[in-house]
């Protein structure tokens, strides 16, 4: 399925917004709530639209610290710590990635003490390295038509 402007236009108002209703979304766009309905179904069935979630506040929450942690795995632990990050609670993303590290999460934690803990429990699977998130510059950034 490729994404017509009219899509694109549904997909801003849903990235913007998700919880707009579909009458809402028609009118910015210029279509019947229906046909937004619809059109919506549609880049759901095709996987463009892939979920729709909640954003929960981690210091709100009660969560002091939130961290990016790399992880260059140790030869043949690569394969077990997949199955393993599944498992842990802290771990909001983890991504497969390029370069000399092999994995990057982002991950919650109360205090410094529990983030001594969480990398206690990583370094059985390769080296850890860990920078404190001081401030989110973007958050969820729109994914935009292509130029």
């Amino acid at each position: 399925m490729s994404i017509d402007r009219l899509n694109w236009k549904i997909l801003k108002c849903l990235q913007d917004n998700a919880r707009q209703s579909n009458a809402e979304i028609g009118r910015q766009v210029g279509i019947t709530s229906p046909a937004v309905s619809e059109r919506i179904k549609k880049m759901e069935d095709a996987g463009i639209i892939e979920d729709y979630y909640t954003s929960v506040s981690y210091f709100e929450a009660g969560y002091q610290l939130k961290a990016i942690i790399t992880l260059r795995a140790f030869m043949g632990k690569l394969k077990p710590f997949f199955e393993k990050v599944k498992t842990y609670d802290e771990v909001l993303n983890c991504y497969r990635i390029t370069g000399n590290e092999n994995i990057v999460m982002e991950v919650v934690l109360k205090n410094q003490k529990h983030l001594e803990t969480f990398i206690d429990q990583l370094i059985i699977y390769g080296e850890t390295k860990t920078q404190i998130v001081l401030s989110q510059v973007v958050k969820n950034g729109a994914i935009k038509p292509l130029k």
